[in-house]
């Protein structure tokens, strides 16, 4: 037996360890943060042969999603022409079928990864900060200035506990939260109340749409599943992206355009 395969051997004895499928795809999980660092750190020649090495990864990869794309595929038809009379000018003529190749998915994912769609409303005027908060005075003699208030409307989950009012530094007044979206189908034309499932993006920042704060151009989940919508394998969907279309502070409801 060669020295180097005594692993092998006590693998296939005794098998592996009981958290060993969870503790792989936990490093392969950290690799990536582990390539970013070295590609931070190192310099000179070693970095320029490390990014030389993450370019030709990252040609592979677009090459992959290039030949996996959205496209429109023409080959012969595999049944002939149906018997019986034809034009004689359609005689020679090759019979061809369009088929459309379905395999999207990687490139939807890579999108919602990103958090790019096409949107009705791609550009929106940024909310200031001073615009979104407002300053509350705390303490006994109203020295201290660390809590916000958030002016605009906001949607917390159904299970939502505030914190103690010593220790919440953001407040989301109850007046101002919403539940449900006015959200009109673009091509059914026709608009549904629907239940808001989550905020997705806000463009005007990460801690915005950890807030769940709703402005124009937000990108929020809603429950679409009294619309009957289901997938090509026959699945219902019940949870769809819609975008904001208008300021819920100044109308008092959310309107919304759903992405299809």
């Amino acid at each position: 037996m060669p020295q180097g395969d005594y692993v092998e051997l006590h693998q296939k004895r005794y098998g592996r360890q009981m958290d060993h499928e969870e503790r792989k795809r936990k490093r392969e999980a950290r690799e990536c943060k582990k390539k970013s660092t070295m590609a931070q750190k190192l310099i000179g020649l070693a970095g320029k042969m490390n990014a030389k090495k993450n370019f030709k990864e990252k040609v592979a990869m677009k090459k992959t999603i290039a030949q996996h794309s959205e496209r429109d595929n023409k080959h012969k038809a595999d049944e002939k022409a149906p018997e019986g009379s034809m034009p004689a000018y359609l005689l020679d003529r090759e019979q061809n079928a369009r088929a459309k190749v379905l395999s999207n998915t990687i490139k939807q994912k890579r999108k919602e990864k990103a958090g790019k769609w096409e949107v009705p409303l791609p550009k929106v005027r940024p909310v200031a900060e001073d615009e979104m908060f407002k300053v509350l005075r705390t303490g006994k003699r109203m020295k201290k200035s660390w809590k916000r208030m958030i002016t605009k409307a906001t949607f917390v989950g159904q299970g939502f506990t505030r914190k103690p009012p010593k220790y919440e530094r953001f407040i989301r007044p109850t007046g101002m939260r919403m539940t449900k979206v006015n959200t009109t189908h673009p091509e059914l034309k026709c608009t549904f109340m629907l239940d808001i499932i989550g905020v997705k993006k806000n463009p005007n920042g990460n801690m915005y749409s950890q807030l769940g704060v709703l402005t124009k151009g937000t990108i929020i989940e809603v429950n679409v599943s009294e619309l009957g919508l289901v997938t090509p394998g026959g699945k219902v969907v019940w949870g769809k992206y819609a975008q904001v279309t208008n300021n819920p502070e100044n109308d008092g409801c959310v309107n919304a355009v759903l992405l299809v």
